[in-house]
């Protein structure tokens, strides 16, 4: 049995967590903040409850196996997971609106023929024909296993089987995720669709490689899925409770200052408090540069190795709570795409990142009493990409969010005069949760364009010290948080050799 002590309570240092404790091991959470859970985040006021993270889960299976392997208790007996459905509905720049339902893929195909007219959903439908090809040659390198030694390989490959397209004389194939959709989509509408899932993962689809398609597919092939009684913050409450049940110390309030090194080796953490806590292998979930700092300033990577990544993007979220109920029938998520696309992805990735004046925004409308004092209210979450960081000030984030809630009454007709307060939440917070210092959010690990969107391996140069969480393989994204607990679990308890699950 050896002491392991983790830093950060995020969900992918959980995992870990739980994990290795079911493997004998004695494990320690240190935790700087009040609260466990990172991102999954709540804010609640005057009866009224609020994710301030994601606000919906992808791929659960990656939480039903962590579930399963650290206990008798199924992930459905610990929390209440209900589908969406429609998995989203989409207003778009023309006022064209489609529903699409949820893990359906002849449903989705339909829905967009109705919409859009005749020959959408085949076009449409072919495009998850190729995105199912990337998945299934990208999901085990990035997914399930740790990272390949040899990871240049999958920075120079591009997996995505792009169509032939012929301009001016030409043959040429796809390369980006923007030219997937202007050249084998060839609707704008589709486009907009398709880049969305980029976009909502602070990425520009314009320089996104094509196997961004993966990011549509997951959702459309393995549905979207809500913790009904809470919000996603409830898979937080899982998680902790399935640590402690497993005998998993948390230490609240308590900041680790530094990672002890002997001989090549961790021998522990240095407490904000005082003292040295020893331990045979440090596991931890935080961000890249908070990370040097704990090891005294050298960088914790191999020479070879990916650099640590850096995005560019954060959120800004506008939680309203309303006067009058949720009407039947309403989507649970609705995205109101920006009239003007390309003006929209100047402004967040051009050389003065800023703002856009009209963003593309995502309102949430959970059907969930937990959230409300009562029927005759609503809980509504609308949120937009933003630079990270970015020097907004406090009025400039207030300004901005009056656009959000402009543009999401697209949606919601009515919305302004329904409200009877509204909480902004700014890079800031983001920072103050998940101790990323310019709030930045980590987008999932994605093959080819050099690496660049590739993440750190796991492991480290110092032997016994790992990391894990978004800003480590395989990146951001909840299920891509899960999977990073399980690669670092097995690389304690296996070593080296470990491969992933089969």
């Amino acid at each position: 049995m050896a002491r392991i002590a983790v830093i950060g309570a995020g969900t992918g240092a959980m995992a870990a967590a739980a994990r290795l404790a079911v493997a004998g091991h004695r494990v320690v959470v240190y935790e700087r903040t009040a609260t466990y859970g990172g991102a999954l985040g709540r804010f609640e006021r005057d009866g009224f409850s609020f994710d301030t993270g994601p606000g919906l889960l992808p791929l659960p299976a990656v939480w039903r196996d962590l579930f399963v392997k650290t206990g008798k208790e199924p992930l459905e007996s610990c929390v209440e997971l209900v589908q969406v459905d429609p998995s989203a509905r989409h207003v778009f720049a023309d006022g064209t609106e489609v529903a699409l339902p949820n893990a359906s893929r002849a449903g989705v195909l339909a829905a967009l023929d109705a919409a859009l007219g005749a020959d959408a959903g085949r076009r449409w439908g072919d495009f998850l024909v190729r995105a199912r090809e990337t998945w299934d040659r990208t999901r085990r390198p990035l997914l399930e296993e740790p990272l390949w030694p040899n990871w240049e390989v999958l920075a120079e490959r591009e997996p995505y089987p792009a169509v032939p397209h012929k301009r001016l004389l030409r043959t040429r194939r796809a390369g980006t995720l923007a030219e997937v959709g202007a050249w084998e989509l060839r609707d704008a509408r589709l486009a907009a669709l398709l880049e969305s899932h980029a976009l909502a993962h602070g990425l520009d689809p314009r320089t996104a490689p094509a196997n961004a398609a993966v990011l549509p597919y997951m959702e459309y092939a393995f549905g979207m899925w809500y913790v009904r009684g809470g919000g996603l913050r409830e898979l937080a409450r899982a998680m902790y409770e399935r640590c402690l049940a497993r005998r998993v110390e948390f230490r609240f309030g308590a900041e680790v200052t530094g990672i002890v090194e002997k001989d090549g080796r961790v021998a522990g953490v240095e407490l904000a408090e005082g003292g040295v806590a020893e331990a045979e292998f440090v596991v931890a979930g935080v961000a890249p540069g908070v990370l040097d700092r704990l090891c005294g300033g050298s960088p914790v990577r191999g020479d070879g190795e990916v650099p640590a990544r850096r995005d560019g993007a954060s959120r800004l979220t506008v939680l309203l709570a309303l006067r009058g109920g949720r009407p039947p029938g309403t989507a649970h998520r609705t995205v109101v795409h920006a009239e003007d696309r390309e003006a929209e992805l100047d402004a967040l990735f051009g050389p003065a990142a800023r703002a856009p004046e009209q963003p593309t925004v995502t309102v949430l409308r959970p059907d969930d009493p937990a959230l409300v004092p009562d029927a005759d209210h609503e809980a509504v979450t609308v949120t937009s990409v933003v630079p990270a960081g970015g020097g907004a000030s406090a009025e400039e984030y207030e300004v901005h969010a009056g656009r959000l809630v402009r543009a999401a009454e697209r949606a919601v007709p009515g919305l302004r005069d329904r409200i009877l307060w509204q909480e902004v939440r700014t890079p800031a917070d983001v920072a103050a949760a998940t101790g990323v210092a310019d709030g930045a959010v980590p987008a999932p690990a994605l093959a080819a364009a050099g690496g660049r969107l590739l993440h750190p391996a796991n492991g480290t140069r110092t032997q016994g010290l790992f990391t894990v969480g978004g800003w480590s393989h395989p990146g951001g994204g909840l299920p891509h948080a899960g999977m990073s607990g399980a690669l670092v679990a097995g690389l304690v308890v296996e070593g080296p050799q470990f491969r992933g699950s089969q």
